[in-house]
């Protein structure tokens, strides 16, 4: 029997351990934060040409979720892919898969979350201290798979400074009504004392979560698909549908690092191992065979992760700083159909990178520097869809910025080499990227930045876009790649302002980006092994939209501080000569928040609107608009100067069915209902 994936998952909340507060911050009102992520020369997150923004620790101790694409569904321009809880990779202006790249401390994640929704990213949120998002593209810096954006995790497990009083850290541990979630993490650094004139900091961290399936206000599928089934079935006894939960959703997942430093006085060396080990469930594939024997689809996942980074900020020649972060990693999933293994993936790879900052020459700064990464993929077994290839990347970049008086311009280009080979049919292509991108900003006054970036980002196709040749049931469709695809290119301007209005900030993005050669996945009409074709296929492309967002500071009433947020976001994908719309794009969303700060107790409520997204591929069902409320409560019983607070989070108050059009199983698995979280976090 074929089990029934529909192309159409929810979140799960966790704990993040929140060891480090990178900011300086009041009672509500947060400083400007420094951006590391979207160029080699750092910049204030508001004075930057490219859409960027930070998360900082306290940001992600409010959230908690257990995954990275819903930790950061709520922020401008963000979905996600929403594949089960555990499953779910951010969506960024629409664009996904190997356009986004998840970096674990400025290097790859190293694991198969890029080849298919259903697979996990191996980067932990509940270890994260912070978390910073390029919207557009990052391909100058961090190559081919930045081409829609990036999110660069930060966990701290290489300690970069000595921790005050000689040991700092947090623990949390939290439980939620929606899923039964049980959930833990925490971590820590300790100065062990001096090695010759250095400082020897060690790190430790790690996490538990475990999870039943999560429950829904509803019918697990969409009112549109139950009736196409129903006309489908024609008269006779109805299938009875699931109602009130999604079944097989449910996590256990656990995991840790251990690392150390040696920190002079300028710069660090540091080493990290790290283990993460998950075993989840797909929804969407929960199924018996002819002999009733569950043949529910789980994912057994185990990554093993070695990094060294460093840092000398001394200075030689030319240079001021040199940055070193080199990563290796041994990634295996096993997806079982009940008791059997289906399909085996492994991801052997490595990955590194060399910064070289240059020292001012007048208004002139500059920075280069090299990528390398290698990755050996295996694929084994009834869905080995893609075969075994090898990929092979070298890229080298430059970064130019001139500054006079409220001025700057930046001009940065990079070459890359992608050779990807399979090996099974000693196919091998090789691509020569070239990307350039030119910006401009300007401070008119000392509350007003604009700045714009014009660019042309050249894309190697993925492996799996490539070489892709069998039945893959997580999409419900058989994938055929196109070995004879060429580089994709992007052509597109993005502009930024962001105001200091008094008691209001306001931000505003907005994007344009013109496609040649558009890599998609689009339906043929054939039907092989049971399932509908689904082929890689270049077409012309336009993506445009924008982001907002603002922040004020409303008004005090005794202990408490009231700001209130606002932020609306839009993207609208098409394909050009009048190909029709791209598929799983978000539609029009806005989130109004309110909130009440004093030392000892935050009050915190939030309403998301969606639109419906009617705007679909021919292969897609219309997705209804939905609005949740989310109400919290965060009790700190020492006041602002103890790490211990006390959170009772309710999410979806109002127990709204809410599905992602983004989502490959939207139309069989909504957003959770109701949860009420209770939260312990304690600093110290």
């Amino acid at each position: 029997m074929k089990r029934k994936f529909v192309s159409s998952v929810a979140a799960i909340a966790v704990c993040a351990p929140a060891i480090v507060v990178a900011q300086e911050e009041g009672h509500g009102h947060i400083d400007d934060e420094i951006i590391v992520t979207g160029s080699p020369i750092a910049h204030p997150e508001h004075e930057s040409i490219i859409a960027a923004s930070v998360l900082t620790a306290e940001d992600l101790a409010s959230r908690g979720e257990a995954s990275i694409g819903e930790l950061l569904r709520r922020e401008p321009g963000i979905s996600s892919t929403f594949f089960g809880p555990a499953a779910s990779r951010p969506v960024i202006r629409g664009l996904s898969g190997d356009r986004i790249s998840v970096l674990d401390a400025g290097i790859g994640s190293i694991d198969a979350s890029a080849v298919s929704d259903d697979h996990a990213v191996a980067v932990e949120p509940a270890t994260a201290e912070r978390i910073e998002i390029v919207r557009g593209a990052a391909t100058l810096y961090y190559g081919s798979s930045a081409a829609g954006g990036v999110v660069n995790v930060f966990d701290g497990r290489i300690p970069n400074a000595v921790p005050e009083d000689g040991i700092d850290g947090g623990l949390r541990t939290s439980i939620s009504s929606v899923d039964e979630a049980v959930e833990a993490a925490g971590g820590g650094d300790i100065h062990l004392g001096k090695v010759g004139g250095a400082d020897l900091v060690f790190h430790l961290d790690g996490f538990y979560r475990n999870t039943d399936d999560y429950k829904i206000p509803g019918f697990a599928e969409s009112e549109t698909l139950r009736a196409l089934e129903a006309a489908a079935a024609g008269p006779g006894p109805v299938e009875e549908e699931t109602f009130g939960v999604v079944e097989n959703s449910d996590i256990e997942s656990k995991g840790g690092s251990a690392g150390a430093s040696l920190i002079f006085d300028d710069g660090f060396i540091g080493f990290s191992g790290k283990i993460a080990r998950s075993n989840y469930a797909v929804p969407g594939g929960h199924e018996e065979d002819a002999g009733g024997e569950d043949e529910s689809v789980r994912i057994d996942l185990r990554q093993d992760r070695y990094d060294v980074m460093g840092e000398y900020d001394g200075g030689f020649l030319i240079f001021d700083t040199v940055k070193l972060r080199i990563g290796y990693a041994d990634y295996v999933h096993q997806e079982l159909e009940g008791a059997e293994i289906g399909t085996v993936f492994k991801n052997e790879g490595y990955e590194g990178r060399v910064e070289l900052i240059e020292r001012e020459f007048g208004n002139f700064r500059g920075a280069s520097g090299v990528q390398f990464k290698h990755r050996d993929f295996e694929a084994v077994g009834d869905e080995a869809f893609t075969p075994p290839n090898i990929t092979n990347q070298f890229g080298v970049f430059t970064v130019r910025e001139y500054e006079q008086d409220n001025w700057h311009l930046q001009l940065s280009g990079r070459y890359e080499r992608t050779d990807t080979e399979a090996k099974s049919v000693a196919l091998k292509r090789t691509f020569d990227a070239f990307s350039i991108s030119g910006g401009v900003g300007v401070e008119p006054s000392d509350n007003l930045f604009l700045g714009l970036n014009i660019l042309r980002t050249e894309r190697a196709p993925a492996a799996e876009e490539l070489f892709s040749d069998g039945p893959h049931l997580a999409t419900n469709a058989f994938e055929q790649g196109d070995p004879t695809l060429g580089k994709e290119i992007a052509r597109g301007v993005d502009a930024t302002a962001h105001a200091e209005l008094g008691r209001v900030s306001v931000t505003v993005n907005g994007f344009y980006t013109d496609y040649k050669n558009f890599i998609a996945l689009i339906p043929n009409g054939a039907i092989d092994d049971g399932l509908p074709v689904f082929e890689f296929v270049a077409r012309d492309a336009v993506y445009k939209g924008f982001e907002t967002e603002a922040e004020a500071d409303l008004f005090s009433a005794g202990a408490f501080d009231v700001t209130g947020r606002a932020q609306v976001d839009f993207v609208r994908a098409t394909f050009k000569n009048g190909g029709g719309d791209v598929p799983r794009i978000p539609p029009l969303r806005s989130i109004l928040g309110l909130e009440a700060t004093s030392p000892h107790l935050d009050l915190r409520g939030e309403i998301e609107i969606a639109a419906a997204q009617e705007n679909i591929a021919a292969s897609e069902l219309p997705t209804d608009g939905y609005t949740l409320v989310n109400l919290a409560a965060t009790w700190r019983p020492g006041g602002e100067d103890h790490g211990l607070s006390i959170q009772l989070r309710a999410d979806n108050v109002t127990n709204e069915e809410a599905r992602l059009a983004t989502s490959f199983l939207k139309d069989v698995a909504p957003l959770p209902g109701r949860n009420v979280k209770l939260t312990l976090r304690g600093v110290f």
